[in-house]
């Protein structure tokens, strides 16, 4: 019989058909965005707005910090309250991924469970604090993975992007006067000694590849004393304690309903003050529109026409593609570049000057269909995508994927999108880029057709962005329709079928 097994009959019988612990972060860009539980796989995705019309976020992220003794439950009952939430935009952290680089001495200390993991002075607060930080303020952050077997750091961090609900679970996590002040709700998880001994055996033989007797060495000499230090006196601090962990179902309903009522007072509906905002303003200057020559025109009739066949409809949208993408490089930074040519003269030309090259990024699924006419013509892009739908209950926009080039920092940020309706997705999409260190006046919002109302919440929130587009209609109806428009311009490409109340800002399924 397996020491294991032998381990596992000196458990409560709750919990067993949860998924086994995984120190890692639920949603990140490396990882399918996704929480398996026991009833049902839950997207940790589809994050609504988070910033208001003006695009500056209004409203932080609300923090759960979990705190408990060593093998307590807490993973367990994080995943309880993520299950029993039902929102879909929950960031799930371990205060392990915190722990400090160790020295070569002790490294030597760890090796011979002679090094204290369980003290304070063993955590990294200062990146703690900062990363949640950011992390509650809606940035994007990189969260070091600790690899538990060799006591260090992996090379590659995870990058985590913010979110609706934060929750942070850790031995230490009350020990923080800085890192106290962070957390909106502070929980205690209180679980017997002896059960939490047995779950640190089973899940340091299985899962660390420890022996017992360095296990229990360590339990004896760090883990209980730091516990009656360090842990057990922070209890105070909670606002409510969770005897039993995950077991605790009714505790686990009462933390769940105070969350909800938190979360709706923090709603936002941008698509209904974007709808209400900026009109009767002037153009602003950050817009460019292309030449409206016969040959464009041409090419906006036959696009438009509700009678054109699925192939000409792509034939011409991508040779208004083309012209738009060539318009758009026009407003990146050249210098003077002189070069010989065959007859041995010189000719005074220009060439692209910027310190970083040029990254595209595509507002899935239309804003795809630009990717070629960017490639074309800028043969080292670097490619990035975005996915954000409407929710149909709701109307607002939602963000469920994104993809990013790593470090877009210095890059000049083509971002395309066929049609821009609300502006809306547009601004979801800026706002996600400026997340993740752009630039805002390397950023250009490029689009086949644009409505006034669109221009204007972009403009008017994100002023240094510069929007290039082939044209720009008037209205927006009811149903946030342009206004003559161009249709669903998804749908008439790949040839699918419209949703009953599709949007022109193109937040549709992805075809396969």
């Amino acid at each position: 019989e397996s020491p294991n097994s032998s381990l596992d009959r000196l458990l409560p019988s709750i919990n067993t058909s949860l998924s086994p612990r995984k120190r890692t972060t639920s949603q990140c860009k490396s990882e399918p965005p996704l929480l398996r539980t026991s009833k049902r796989t839950i997207y940790t995705a589809g994050r609504p707005p988070w910033y208001n019309e003006h695009g500056t976020q209004s409203k932080e992220a609300f923090v759960i910090g979990l705190c408990g003794g060593s093998a307590s439950g807490k993973t367990t009952v994080a995943r309880k309250i993520i299950e029993a939430l039902d929102v879909p935009w929950v960031v799930l952290l371990s205060m392990d991924s915190f722990y400090k680089v160790l020295t070569a001495e002790q490294q030597l200390q760890a090796a011979n469970n002679d090094y204290n993991f369980d003290h304070p002075d063993a955590f990294d607060f200062s990146l703690l604090v900062h990363t949640l930080r950011k992390l509650k303020q809606g940035k994007s952050v990189k969260i070091p993975v600790y690899d538990f077997t060799t006591h260090g750091r992996q090379k590659e961090w995870k990058t985590v992007y913010g979110a609706s609900v934060i929750i942070f679970e850790g031995i230490m996590l009350f020990a923080d006067k800085e890192l106290l002040k962070l957390l909106d709700m502070k929980i205690f998880v209180d679980t017997d000694s002896d059960i939490r001994l047995v779950r640190r055996l089973r899940r340091d033989i299985t899962e660390r590849g420890r022996d017992i007797e360095g296990v229990i060495k360590q339990y004896n000499k760090f883990v209980k004393p730091a516990f009656e230090q360090y842990i057990e006196p922070t209890m105070r601090l909670a606002d409510i304690v969770v005897p039993r962990g995950g077991g605790n179902m009714v505790a686990i309903d009462l933390i769940v309903q105070h969350v909800h009522s938190q979360l709706e007072e923090r709603e936002l509906s941008v698509r209904a003050a974007l709808a209400s905002a900026h009109q009767a303003q002037p153009l602003p200057q950050t817009l460019s529109v292309l030449e409206s020559t016969p040959q464009v025109r041409g090419m906006h009739t036959i696009i438009r026409n509700k009678e054109t066949s699925r192939d000409e409809f792509i034939f011409y949208s991508k040779r208004l593609m083309r012209l738009l993408i060539e318009r758009a490089l026009s407003f990146l930074p050249s210098q003077v570049h002189i070069v010989q040519t065959p007859q041995g003269e010189d000719y005074e030309g220009r060439t692209f000057h910027g310190k970083r090259q040029i990254t595209g990024v595509s507002i899935l699924r239309a804003g795809e269909t630009m990717e070629p006419a960017l490639r074309a013509v800028c043969k080292d892009v670097r490619i990035g995508k975005i996915l954000i739908q409407t929710n149909q209950d709701t109307g607002e926009p939602e963000l469920h994927y994104l993809r990013l080039p790593k470090d877009i920092s210095e890059d000049h940020v083509i971002l395309t999108d066929c049609t821009v309706s609300t502006g809306a997705a547009a601004m979801m999409a800026i706002r996600v880029l400026l997340y993740h260190d752009a630039q805002e006046d390397k950023i250009l919002l490029v689009s086949l057709l644009m409505a006034e109302m669109g221009v204007h919440s972009v403009a008017y929130a994100f002023p240094q962005v510069k929007i290039i587009t082939t044209a720009v209609d008037k209205k927006v109806n009811d149903l946030f329709h342009i206004i003559p428009g161009i249709g669903n311009f998804g749908d008439r490409y790949f040839g699918t079928d419209a949703p009953p109340d599709w949007s022109d800002d193109d937040m549709d399924e992805p075809s396969c």
